[in-house]
């Protein structure tokens, strides 16, 4: 699957365009990120929707520092040798959750394949800590693989998340372009089908735009639905830096659309579809789709 090459970039849309954030809630959300030295994806990842989601004074916790141990070629967050997990990072976390006032929050981490449990005793850590001083809100984490390791995710869903998240990404052959094995796309829905195994509520996303065809599409549509998922986004891969790989197609409103009803079709309980649509995106409205479940916005 060959990339585009340099002179050959496409140009962005006009319905990938967004507005600059002039919301006082905006700033609340950036002074709070900064007083509490805390990282968030929204702006390691370079999210398109940061603008929107801080003036609803709503983020995405990062948690494990803001390096990453993988390199992959899709993705904006830095890469190298971290420092050493802070054991501030749970109390900070929580007490941003109760100073945002934040009924349904949503917490992740870099990749951390230099520590032996891939940093998921932190995972539960955090989720103790919004458990005691925020115990009405709910929770979403969105977790690395952790190399497969079994002991490591049940150490996070012993913590009770609300919601577990976990990529795929993209489909298994584009795997080799964002420079992943092939095989981590069977660990990630193994990872899904386990959650789903032990109790858990579901969530997966994928990002196209990278050379994939319909076909491949439907294909992780029908894999994380045999791998019991119950939640899914679809969104457009931007290009975050020139180190990152291009865009090979910008999807039309109209086609992510037509992808969410198939998606629908195939049997997931709800589907967030759209060009700028992120992991995290409007989170709680998939949560709440889900049958039984209590969230006071």
């Amino acid at each position: 699957m060959a990339t585009l090459p340099e002179h050959s970039i496409l140009k962005k849309p006009l319905w990938l365009k967004v507005k600059l954030p002039t919301h006082e809630n905006f700033f609340y959300v950036s002074n709070l990120v900064k007083k509490k030295n805390l990282n968030t994806i929204c702006q390691s990842a370079k999210c398109p929707n940061i603008s929107e989601c801080w003036s609803h004074r709503t983020a995405t916790f990062l948690i494990l520092g803001n390096t990453c141990t993988r390199n992959c070629a899709f993705c904006a967050v830095k890469s190298g040798i971290p420092l050493p997990p802070s054991p501030q990072e749970p109390t900070q976390v929580a007490e941003s959750i109760v100073a945002m006032n934040l009924k349904y929050a949503v917490i992740t981490s870099v990749t951390r394949d230099d520590l032996p449990d891939g940093g998921a005793s932190l995972f539960a850590e955090t989720l103790a800590a919004v458990r005691i001083k925020s115990p009405g809100t709910k929770i979403e984490v969105l977790i690395p693989d952790f190399q497969g390791s079994l002991p490591a995710l049940k150490a996070v869903i012993n913590a009770s998340p609300d919601v577990l998240n976990h990529n795929v990404e993209v489909p298994e052959s584009i795997y080799p372009l964002i420079n992943r094995p092939q095989l981590n796309y069977h660990r990630s829905l193994q990872i899904l089908r386990t959650a789903k195994r032990l109790g858990t509520v579901t969530k997966s996303g994928i990002m196209i735009g990278l050379g994939e065809t319909d076909e491949e599409i439907l294909k992780v549509f029908e894999d994380l639905r045999k791998a019991g998922c119950d939640l899914l986004t679809i969104g457009q891969y931007l290009r975050a830096t020139r180190n990152n790989v291009p865009v090979q197609k910008y999807y039309s409103p109209q086609e992510f659309e037509r992808l969410r009803r198939a998606a629908l079709d195939t049997g997931f309980t709800e589907v967030v579809s759209g060009p700028l649509v992120r992991s995290s995106y409007m989170a709680h409205k998939l949560f709440a789709a889900i049958p039984n479940q209590n969230l006071e916005l």
